[in-house]
């Protein structure tokens, strides 16, 4: 028995320095298990004299109490200790400020686009959409645009497979494509307006990114003049820039319109007196526009002796960035929250 009555002498110290269930675990096999010291005496009491086992039993039935009685207290502290532990780490200090999380928004340049579209969709106007990889042949041989044209050079399309211009593909330069797919599918009357991403071999720079929004608008019905195209336009400027805006337009070429013009929206800054916005103009350029020519009616089926139509082009960005006071494309592409959290 002396093994046990050291086991005894030692336990004690030993139970109340474990500082983990783990820890209490491996020590109760050790002591009390059914491969401990204990058990293994208590197996070979068949083998004692009759008259010494009833106080060797005895004893190791003691012993055996005063173990598991310890390790149940132990284990019993250590639990309490644990779950005042979770308590702590989930205390809720109801003194403290509550936590407002930000409410999300749109982004600028996509509330942009929704108002452009929804004033058109107002008039009556579809919406489409179409591919952003294109052939050559919609982006520019049915929009009028001859092979020798400075804009199918590399230096300004990206193109994906450059070669042969029957086959060549690209990333559309322009939302212009749309008019063709549109009107291969639609009879005239036509009111479509195209918004979508389009790419070009720009530099970045402050008004400049190889990457940006167009906002199509085509329309194509019996005896459509420039004088609708006009009407159409200001109405628009007034509906995005506020009442009281004019506009003007400047002679300009593009191929798949004949006549052709720039148009300008009178300062919504300064009402045309001048300041910074307009560069003391009195006049901000916003867009390209004009009277669909007559071969890009052709290539679509549509006889341009019985339609007629006009077409427009802006840049959604262009248009935010001159409303909102922004003077650097980049911000509607970089996710800084000092940007975006002023457009709420």
């Amino acid at each position: 028995m002396d093994p046990i009555t050291q086991l005894k002498e030692d336990a004690p110290s030993r139970i109340a320095a474990a500082d983990t269930v783990e820890e209490l675990d491996d020590l109760e096999r050790e002591l009390i298990g059914k491969n401990s010291l204990i058990s293994l005496q208590r197996r070979q009491l068949g083998s004692l004299p009759a008259d010494e086992r009833p106080k060797i039993g005895a004893m190791l039935n003691e012993a055996f109490q005063a173990f598991k009685s310890a390790l149940d207290e132990r284990r019993e502290v250590l639990a309490r200790a644990d779950e005042n532990r979770l308590l702590e780490s989930e205390r809720v200090d109801p003194t403290l400020p509550e936590l407002v999380l930000s409410r999300g928004t749109h982004h600028l340049l996509t509330e942009t686009i929704e108002e452009i579209v929804d004033i058109f969709a107002a008039l009556g106007y579809s919406v489409a959409s179409g591919p952003e990889a294109e052939t050559a042949g919609y982006n520019f041989d049915k929009l009028n645009t001859p092979v020798s044209h400075p804009a199918r050079l590399e230096s300004d399309t990206i193109y994906v497979d450059w070669g042969d211009p029957a086959d060549e593909v690209l990333l559309r330069t322009q939302t212009s494509p749309m008019q063709i797919r549109y009107m291969e599918r639609h009879d005239p009357p036509v009111y479509v307006i195209v918004p979508g991403r389009v790419y070009r071999s720009d530099t970045l720079d402050a008004t400049h990114s190889p990457v940006f929004t167009q906002i199509e608008g085509l329309a194509v019905d019996d005896n459509l003049t420039m004088a609708d195209l006009k009407g159409t336009l200001h109405y628009f400027m007034e509906q995005f820039f506020g009442k009281g805006r004019q506009i003007r337009m400047y002679p300009h070429f593009f191929p798949f319109t004949e006549p052709s013009a720039e148009m300008a929206v009178s300062c919504f800054a300064c009402d045309g007196s001048g300041c910074r916005v307009c560069g003391q103009s009195g006049w901000i350029e916003l867009l390209g526009c004009g009277v669909v020519d007559p071969n890009v009616l052709e290539a679509v089926g549509y006889d341009p002796n019985a339609v007629s139509g006009f077409a427009f082009g802006v840049g959604a960005e262009r248009l935010a960035m001159v409303r909102h006071g922004i003077h650097h494309i980049r911000h509607f592409f970089e996710s800084d929250l000092r940007v975006l959290g002023q457009f709420r």
